[in-house]
C-alpha cells in the first residue's frame, strides 16, 4: 500500500481532505490539489499541488511534477466540484457554463492527463465523485444534477474504452454530507419580483439545512478506501443516508409522474 500514489482533486477541504487523511493513515502516498497552495500555509495532512481543473496547462504541470517525484500514479480521485442553485430560467448562463467546466469538463481534463501514464503502467484506478443528485432532476438544482449525471454517463463509456489498458474507472455518488460546499455554491439571487421567489427561497433553505445536517464525510472516505481494495470495482457506488439511497430505488420502480409527485411533496412545491 505504501507504494501506491494517489491524486485527489479538491483535496484541501471537505470530502477530498477526509479522503486524503484516511488514505494517508493507511499508508498511501497522497497528493491533494488546490487552486492556490498559498492559502494553506499550515496544511500538513498530506502534500498539496497547485492545480485548477479548468486549466489544462495547470493540470499538465501538476501531473508532470508528481510523476517526476514519484515515477507513477496509481489512483486519481476526481473530487473537485462546485454547487449551483436557482431557477434555470433566472440562472445566468455563464454560471451554468462555470458549473459544467468544473464538475464535468474538469474531470475529463484530468482523466485525459493521467491515462497515458496509467496505460504505460498497465494499471490504474479512477474514481469520479459524482452525486446522488445526478440521478434525478431536482428542482432549483437542475444544473448541478445535470453536471453530475453527465459525468456518470461519461464514466460508463470510458470504463469500456479503457478496459484493455489495465485501467479501471468507477463512479461514487455521495448524498448530503457536512462540508463547506454551500458556502462556495453559486446561488441565483432570490429576486423579490421573481415568480419563483417563494418556492425557490423555501427550497434553498431546505437544501442548505440538508448539507448542514449531513453525515460526516469520513463515510465517503471509507467507501473510497473499500473501492481501492476491490479487485473489480462496480460501475456505480452510492453512499449517504438510507432515504437518499432509497430514493434511487423508488425512481427505478415508480412511474415517472408518481416519482415527480414524491419530489414535489418533499420540497413542498
Amino acid at each position: 500500500m505504501e507504494n501506491k500514489v494517489v491524486l485527489i482533486t479538491g483535496g484541501s477541504s471537505g470530502i477530498g481532505k477526509s479522503i486524503g487523511i484516511l488514505l494517508t493513515s493507511k499508508g498511501y502516498k497522497v497528493y491533494g490539489t488546490t487552486r492556490s497552495v498559498n492559502k494553506y500555509p499550515d496544511f500538513n495532512f498530506f502534500s498539496l499541488l497547485e492545480l485548477d481543473v479548468n486549466d489544462p496547462t495547470s493540470i499538465k504541470k501538476a501531473i508532470d511534477d508528481l510523476l517526476e517525484k514519484e515515477g507513477r500514479l496509481d489512483v486519481l480521485i476526481n473530487n473537485a466540484g462546485i454547487g449551483i442553485t436557482g431557477p434555470i430560467e433566472e440562472t445566468p448562463h455563464e454560471e451554468i457554463q462555470k458549473a459544467f467546466n468544473t464538475n464535468f469538463h474538469g474531470p475529463i481534463h484530468m482523466m485525459k492527463a493521467v491515462l497515458p501514464q496509467m496505460r504505460q503502467q498497465h494499471a490504474g484506478l479512477i474514481i469520479n465523485i459524482t452525486s446522488i443528485a445526478g440521478y434525478m432532476g431536482l428542482p432549483y438544482r437542475g444544473i448541478y444534477s445535470a453536471t453530475k449525471g453527465a459525468l456518470e454517463l461519461v464514466t460508463e463509456a470510458m470504463r469500456m474504452e479503457t478496459k484493455d489498458f489495465g485501467v479501471q474507472i468507477t463512479n461514487l455518488a455521495p448524498g448530503d454530507f457536512a462540508t463547506n460546499i454551500a458556502s462556495g455554491r453559486y446561488h441565483a439571487p432570490i429576486d423579490t419580483n421573481s415568480p419563483y421567489k417563494e418556492p425557490y427561497g423555501n427550497t434553498l433553505k431546505m437544501i442548505n439545512d440538508h448539507v448542514d445536517e449531513g453525515q460526516d464525510p469520513i463515510c465517503v472516505a471509507e467507501t473510497v478506501y473499500d473501492i481501492m481494495r476491490t479487485k473489480h470495482p462496480k460501475v456505480h457506488y452510492k453512499v449517504g443516508a438510507f432515504m437518499q439511497k432509497f430514493s434511487l430505488f423508488l425512481k427505478k420502480i415508480l412511474p415517472d409522474k408518481q416519482y415527480e409527485k414524491l419530489l414535489l411533496n418533499h420540497y413542498k412545491l
